[in-house]
């Protein structure tokens, strides 16, 4: 069973309100869903709901920090590129991108 291509950890930059957030996004897929954790400067948040439809992802994040909100959250990956956006409630979309570690 090959690993899936969207499989890996992305090291990753949002452009948000508060400005550029890194964080490291992980992706573990089982069939059409996945697992995973966004790791940054607002700690740890668990992926929510993950889908996995060829090379797209859907997931949600409940974020407590600075301020309760669910993220949604759409991405595309293609070879070792992650393209995406988050959208953060009544701030806005933010979009961010991320390159899977080797």
């Amino acid at each position: 069973m090959m690993m899936a291509s969207v499989d890996g950890a992305y090291d990753c930059v949002a452009k948000t309100p508060m400005g550029d957030q890194k964080g490291v996004f992980t992706v573990v897929s089982s069939g059409d869903r996945f697992n995973g954790t966004f790791a940054g400067m607002m700690g740890s948040l668990d992926v929510v709901d993950g889908k996995v439809a060829g090379n797209s992802l859907t997931w949600k994040m409940e974020m407590t920090m600075p301020m309760p909100m669910t993220l949604e959250c759409e991405a595309e990956v293609s070879g070792d590129a992650i393209t995406g956006t988050m959208q953060l409630g009544a701030f806005g979309a933010s979009a961010f991108t991320g390159t899977r570690r080797a």
